[in-house]
């Protein structure tokens, strides 16, 4: 089981906190290592990594898209550095770089964009799916207590269960299952969640946008637990996310829906969309990441030595 003495996670304010110690440098305060997690929960190093690169940009430009990767496991027990360089300042946009630093590795990239808004453009965007709402859904953990009743679990399921309880009961993120295995009219197989932040301070939407990157990733872990019931770890590779809205809050339930276009060779890849409750599609995102059953592959036959001469 992960570490049970990081406290620190069950606030999305201390899950976000970066100190600045130069200019373009900042340094983690708390790590958060999930449960069957190989390393630091991938969410909040986004999260940091975003706040930091945030603090090097006037607050005339609002971020609009990121994209990362994940290199290293990362140990709770060490902080991170971030090193953030200016890649480019002009009139509309502007670039930032970070990599994310332990014990001397570079553990995780992200390159984000950041602009000045333009709500006078044209919009569009897809319609929210129809699902219940929030006040008639069941938070994760009091599903798992449920489950947890039964007395036909074997003792490897129950300890499976009791520790998903554990883990979502102190996540500083609030999860209900909107829908599970959902099938589309075309056929599209879709997983919804509602999602919010809990005990979150009133942040701007700089902040707001960090804390979509820890809930966005939450939501990942809880889909792969409930499309596939995997006992084996798994891990992110990349991550892509885009903004379309300044104006929203993580302390108010959002509807995330997802879809998985593709999964094999020990690999998977998931798209999502953040639905405020009103239907406005605040962000959508792109992830694949490390999805493995426990199978062993073929063993390589070992061929006979052959002679020099």
């Amino acid at each position: 089981m992960a570490e049970t003495n990081q406290v620190e996670h069950t606030q999305i304010s201390t899950s976000l906190e970066v100190e600045r110690i130069d200019k373009s440098l900042f340094r983690s305060k708390s790590l958060w290592l999930p449960l069957r997690a190989r390393g630091v929960f991938g969410g909040q190093v986004i999260s940091q990594a975003v706040v930091s690169a945030t603090n090097c940009v006037d607050p005339a430009f609002a971020l609009h898209s990121l994209h990362c990767y994940f290199l290293l496991s990362a140990s709770p027990s060490t902080p991170i550095i971030y090193n953030v360089e200016r890649v480019r300042d002009g009139k509309s946009y502007v670039t930032r770089a970070v990599k994310a630093i332990q014990n001397g590795r570079i553990i995780f990239i992200m390159i984000c964009s950041f602009q000045k808004p333009e709500p006078w453009q044209p919009q569009q965007q897809w319609p929210m799916p129809t699902v219940p709402s929030p006040d008639n859904c069941e938070l994760q953990e009091t599903r798992y207590a449920r489950v947890l009743e039964s007395k036909d679990l074997s003792q490897d399921s129950r300890d499976f269960f009791q520790a998903l309880h554990y883990e979502r009961s102190r996540s500083p993120i609030s999860i209900k299952v909107a829908a599970e295995h959902d099938h589309s009219a075309d056929g599209v197989v879709r997983y919804m969640y509602w999602m919010k932040a809990r005990s979150i301070p009133k942040y701007e939407a700089p902040f707001q946008k960090a804390s979509g990157s820890l809930l966005e990733l939450i939501a990942h872990i809880d889909w792969q637990n409930s499309a596939f019931w995997l006992t084996h770890p798994t891990f992110n590779l990349d991550h892509t996310l885009w903004f379309y809205n300044n104006d929203f809050d993580f302390a108010e339930w959002l509807l995330y829906v997802i879809e998985s276009p593709r999964a094999g060779s020990g690999r998977g890849v998931v798209h999502g969309r953040i639905y405020t409750q009103g239907g406005t599609l605040v962000a959508v995102a792109a992830q694949e990441g490390v999805v493995r059953a426990d199978i062993r592959g073929p063993v390589a036959e070992e061929k006979a030595p052959v002679a020099k001469l």
